[in-house]
């Protein structure tokens, strides 16, 4: 397929364990058709061990493009043989993740955030991972990792990885990571975001891509984010949170497209139809909870939303309730109509220029090592 068929990431959601599965992005390919989507990270070791049953981990509806599959990996052969099982899947990129906080993802000898302490193998990893596929490939990582914070280590770990491998385009959370002592959860929002580091990448690597990621929030602060700069804007949770407001203004917003008409009721039919084509595909797997979780911030601070969401808590727990379609005519009574067939509201605009200080507190300019020492560094 190939990211050249579709508009630019301007915008994409960023990959989330446990959140950005097949039909949260079903759900969001309803939502907006230009937002780039990612799946959850998935481990090289999955792919070629379950190679059986591939379509389980790799596979989409059509519909989902562009989407990125991003992959993590500590063993150069797995993942070589990974991008392979992965390629008939039609991915438009492959995304390398080091940056992942969690104990089971860069603890001793894995991978993740961890491998930013090890530029020259995630160059190795893009260049086995690039000679796998046709595809554009990118790496998602961090700021830096525990007292590995300054902003010339960062750039240390840019320059190698882009000057020894194809890689062109880095997702930045303008966040280090902490290894220890906190959770996942915690590296999320108690290290500080710089995103006057981010910036400086942008000026410092000219020839090379970034995406901003980390503590954006709504389509105004993407917005901005691109003003200010930024080639790309992922956003997470944000766009798990409340999924309508936030995907249903990036098509008009950030792409240009005409306002959208689109209704939560033409969405929750259309996604109706998907869940009950997908119930139990894999034995007992998904169940109506998995199919239906997507939907739980659909409502999200509106009229009948904690009532929607006591009634499908209860739901969950009824076993006359088979099918999304029953599920759906349940608890939907708690909704009034004039929530399910408005069309999205406009994005807020105005809030507080969260990246004021960032071309302000900008560190000065790299000034890279020579490649030679680089290279055996």
């Amino acid at each position: 397929m190939g990211a050249t068929h579709y508009l630019p990431p301007w915008f994409s959601i960023a990959p989330m364990m446990e959140f950005t599965d097949n039909h949260y992005r079903t759900l969001a390919r309803l939502i907006t058709k230009h937002a780039w989507l990612y799946t959850e990270m998935i481990a090289a070791e999955t792919i070629v061990y379950q190679k059986g049953n591939l379509d389980k981990y790799l596979a989409f509806n059509p519909d989902q493009h562009p989407i990125v599959l991003q992959i993590g990996g500590s063993d150069l052969t797995n993942i070589g043989k990974a991008i392979q099982l992965a390629n008939p899947y039609g991915y438009d990129e492959i995304n390398f993740n080091c940056g992942c906080p969690s104990p089971k993802v860069a603890g001793k000898g894995c991978f993740g955030v961890r491998l930013m302490l090890d530029p020259k193998f995630v160059a190795d990893a893009m260049s086995v991972i690039s000679a796998n596929t046709d595809v554009p490939v990118t790496v998602k990582c961090r700021i830096g990792v525990d007292d590995h914070d300054s902003y010339n280590e960062l750039c240390d770990f840019i320059y190698k990885v882009s000057s020894q491998s194809p890689t062109k385009h880095f997702i930045i959370h303008s966040r280090k990571a902490l290894l220890n002592g906190i959770s996942p959860k915690e590296n999320r929002s108690i290290p500080p975001l710089k995103y006057e580091y981010f910036y400086a990448l942008v000026r410092d690597f000219p020839d090379l891509q970034f995406t901003i990621n980390g503590g954006i929030n709504t389509v105004d602060e993407v917005h901005t984010a691109r003003m200010e700069g930024a080639h790309g804007v992922m956003v997470g949770r944000a766009a798990c949170k409340d999924p309508w407001n936030i995907l249903g203004n990036i098509d008009s917003a950030i792409y240009g497209a005409p306002p959208s008409s689109l209704t939560r009721r033409q969405v929750l039919e259309k996604y109706q139809v998907y869940g009950d084509s997908v119930l139990g595909l894999y034995g007992p797997n998904p169940n109506i909870r998995e199919v239906i979780r997507p939907l739980l911030n659909f409502f999200y601070s509106e009229p009948g939303n904690t009532q929607w969401k006591r009634k499908a808590d209860a739901a969950f727990m009824d076993p006359k309730l088979t099918t999304i379609k029953s599920f759906l005519e349940e608890t939907l009574g708690s909704i009034p109509d004039s929530v399910l067939d408005a069309p999205i509201s406009e994005a807020a605009i105005g809030f507080p220029d969260v990246f004021a200080d960032a071309k302000r507190l900008l560190p000065p300019p790299y000034v890279a090592e020579r490649e030679e020492e680089l290279l055996y560094a």
